[in-house]
């Protein structure tokens, strides 16, 4: 990948990831950048509407909820889907998201959740650990399961992350047993989520099934509260979808 590909995609990624609008100096420090080269992107980038330039520095721009709309229209995502989690997020206040398991990767696709939510759209770097995650490798066959844990390592993220091969299985195990994934402070401390799994069609009749999942995050301090109601909920949106 030419250079200028790769720090550009290294600055979208950055400001992604900021809490705040990112001013280009501290880009350019983050990054490693010459501040110019810095400039430079950022400009093309703000041009394009990829960024936005604010008094406060720079944001994401108008551009990605378009990119946003466009990946879940050829992932052929059912409008059906996106209703279940508006309405999950009404009705129980959690963080909801929709995952699948495509092309050898995990990634939640689509999702409603309050702003500061622990978890967002995009590649699952740590399904081991996050319920949705568990959901979609217990629904694998053991070799494709093996096959994606031994290329994604199983790290660490809390002190209670699951991290040995023998326990993650007895897990996965009970998580096919029950048709539910539960994790505590595994993925993200003080936070909890169920997930059920569902082979949908995402886009209707006539479309091959995907391996998805759909899950909530809620607080650790009411996950007791909340779990069965949200569990039940769970289901009776999954059953709708399938």
């Amino acid at each position: 990948m030419p250079q200028s590909v790769d720090r550009a995609l290294d600055l979208l990624d950055a400001v992604a990831g900021a809490a705040e609008p990112v001013t280009a100096k501290a880009l350019a420090r983050q990054l490693d950048c010459g501040l110019s080269t810095v400039y430079e992107l950022l400009g093309a980038l703000t041009e394009r509407g990829h960024l936005a330039r604010t008094a406060a520095g720079y944001t994401l721009g108008y551009r990605v909820p378009a990119l946003h709309q466009a990946f879940q229209r050829q992932l052929r995502i059912d409008e059906r889907v996106h209703e279940a989690l508006l309405r999950l997020r009404r009705s129980s206040g959690a963080d909801v998201f929709f995952s699948t398991y495509r092309d050898g990767g995990i990634a939640v696709l689509d999702g409603a959740a309050g702003p500061g939510s622990a978890f967002s759209v995009g590649r699952d770097t740590a399904a081991h650990a996050t319920a949705h995650g568990r959901a979609l490798l217990a629904s694998l066959p053991a070799a494709t399961r093996r096959h994606y844990l031994a290329a994604s390592g199983m790290p660490a993220r809390t002190a209670r992350t699951i991290t040995a091969p023998e326990r993650l299985e007895r897990e996965l195990r009970r998580v096919r047993r029950d048709g539910l994934a539960v994790e505590r402070e595994e993925a993200a401390s003080e936070m909890a989520c169920v997930a059920v799994p569902v082979p949908v069609r995402p886009g209707g009749p006539g479309t091959p099934p995907t391996l998805t999942a759909v899950s909530a995050a809620v607080p650790l301090e009411d996950f007791a509260r909340l779990r069965t109601p949200l569990t039940e909920a769970l289901r009776r949106e999954v059953a709708a979808l399938a």
